[in-house]
């Protein structure tokens, strides 16, 4: 009886997951490219800060306001859909250098 109901319990638990990522995912916010970088400049002063390749074929890039310190992560897929993936406050640009090889510090 347990262990039916311990499975019960992981399974409602598990289709109530997938159900809260699937809303999750459907609420992303995507538009063309052109629009969300306008939108990002227009709005919160934001311009790209940086980007870097990701999996098949998206392109990462952070935007960011040195005035406003607001900043915000899209991925752009080959399609040309650009989605917001995160965004935030208090955006600081740092140049780290890597420690040299053998220094513990």
């Amino acid at each position: 009886m347990k262990k039916t109901l311990l499975t019960l319990t992981s399974s409602l638990s598990i289709l109530a997951l997938s159900a809260i990522l699937t809303h999750a995912q459907s609420l992303r916010h995507c538009a063309k490219r052109d629009t969300v970088v306008e939108r990002l400049a227009e709005k919160y002063g934001e311009s790209r800060q940086a980007l870097g390749l990701g999996t098949q074929g998206a392109v990462v890039e952070i935007f960011a306001s040195e005035s406003s310190g607001s900043w915000t992560i899209t991925v752009t897929m080959p399609n040309g859909s650009t989605c917001l993936m995160a965004t935030g406050q208090a955006y600081e640009e740092l140049v780290e250098v890597l420690p040299k090889e053998g220094d513990d510090a």
